[in-house]
């Protein structure tokens, strides 16, 4: 016999935990449709040499990347991610019209370390904008991250920085290009091993002890500097590039009123080398879940790579991580039931299909009838269960009487209603 069990870092969902992860899914989609944006889906299988562009050979990401040949030996992978896919279709339309804002929801795939949230097989909820230069799209997307915590009732803090202040910073410095995007892979773990954990890293790819030190040293003196302080404090144009990006993205997250929500962080780095300017990651305010829940950022030159010209199109994204959100809600949130009204018949089968089918007809309830044949006692116990609000109880008696008996599961109370507001549309006066 074959031993039962999930493949390592994947999960099934049973009913009541997709319930909410459909909450979400409908909360995303209804956020990203509001800001414009249009569905894509894009295919899971892809080529290789495809997926693994964006990160380079010495990336660590390509270990974590599942690989597989086909039948006619071509090496393909699973997707990694959604923003690659995407950049692909663009790259393939080249009639589409930009700006572009499209929004997808699909799995991805990575063989990296499984902790709480995070699994191997899991749902990305992606936007993207392909043809907008102004840091205004940008302050757009994070806008829109934090109107899509505030419908789930998640409080959040928004991480950000650019790749050109952070680039200049490390140039500034003397820092090798070879070695830069080494550096970058160790700053972009400060957080989490601190000061002392990013020299020892640094070390442990090849840096030397004298750049390790300065390294460090530059961190500790520009981690409560302001904006506006990098230009004066590094006579770099790539400094001075990101400090003018920075300062008119603050601009317009004062503008919207989220900007006390968000933190400059000047080595946050998103690891991958594909980014070209603003980046941002997405925390929980009560940190109860501590890796990010959402991230991405700016990236205007790998379309134009993958279309042959090497043209800049300018583009930039933001991922929420719907596994990670679950977690998080899932730990506060009471699951609700699929169905708002169950109907129980007492020897009225026939009449209480009819009925059913009437209800979800000529109102938006959504309906559960009593198949089973089970005795009251059972089936109420089972709308309980299942957290249904309502029940129907309609035997014979209430059939004579033209009357149905409706129940508050919640509040444990009982009200005889007409049975001819089952079909003149009067129901939801009484729920």
């Amino acid at each position: 016999m074959v031993e039962m069990k999930n493949v390592k870092g994947t999960k099934d969902y049973l009913p009541e935990e997709q319930v909410l992860r459909n909450k979400i899914k409908r909360a995303c989609e209804d956020t990203f449709e509001r800001y414009g944006c249009k569905p894509l889906e894009t295919s899971t299988l892809n080529m290789y040499d495809l997926m693994s562009y964006k990160y380079g050979g010495g990336d660590e990401i390509l270990k974590e990347i599942y690989t597989l040949k086909d039948q006619g030996k071509r090496d393909l992978a699973l997707r990694y991610d959604l923003t690659i896919p995407f950049a692909k279709v663009v790259a393939m339309n080249p009639n589409i019209r930009l700006p572009f804002k499209r929004y997808e929801i699909g799995k991805v795939f990575r063989d990296g370390p499984i902790k709480q949230g995070r699994f191997r097989e899991f749902i990305q909820c992606d936007v993207d904008i392909v043809g907008v230069e102004s840091v205004m799209a940008e302050a757009e997307l994070m806008s829109m991250a934090f109107e899509l915590f505030r419908t789930l009732n998640l409080e959040v803090t928004i991480q950000y920085n650019n790749r050109k202040l952070l680039n200049g910073i490390l140039q500034s410095i003397n820092i090798p290009t070879e070695l830069t995007s080494d550096v970058i892979l160790s700053l972009d773990k400060i957080e989490k091993i601190g000061i002392d954990g990013v020299r020892k890293d640094v070390l442990d790819r090849g840096i030397t002890v004298e750049m390790a030190d300065t390294i460090c040293n530059t961190v500790l003196s520009c981690l409560k500097l302001p904006i506006a302080d990098f230009k004066d404090t590094f006579n770099n144009t790539l400094v001075a590039d990101g400090v003018e990006e920075l300062q008119q993205l603050q601009q317009y997250l004062l503008a919207l009123g989220i900007n006390e929500n968000t933190i400059f962080n000047p080595f946050l780095a998103r690891g991958l080398t594909m980014y070209t300017g603003t980046v941002y990651e997405i925390f929980l305010k009560d940190g109860t879940i501590t890796s990010s829940i959402g991230s991405g950022g700016r990236y205007d030159n790998i379309i134009g790579a993958f279309r042959g010209d090497n043209m800049n199109y300018p583009t930039v994204g933001i991922s929420f991580g719907l596994d990670v959100i679950y977690t998080a809600l899932s730990q506060k949130e009471t699951i609700s039931s699929t169905a708002d009204l169950f109907i129980i018949p007492l020897g009225t089968e026939l009449q209480c299909l009819q009925i059913a089918q009437q209800l979800r007809s000529t109102t938006s309830l959504k309906v559960e009838l009593e198949l089973a044949g089970r005795k009251l006692k059972r089936a109420l116990n089972y709308a309980n269960k299942e957290n249904i609000p309502y029940v129907l109880i309609i035997g014979e008696e209430e059939l004579s009487t033209e009357t149905v008996v409706l129940r508050n599961m919640k509040e444990g109370t009982e009200v005889k209603i007409p049975l001819s507001s089952l079909e003149n549309n009067t129901f939801n006066n009484y729920i």
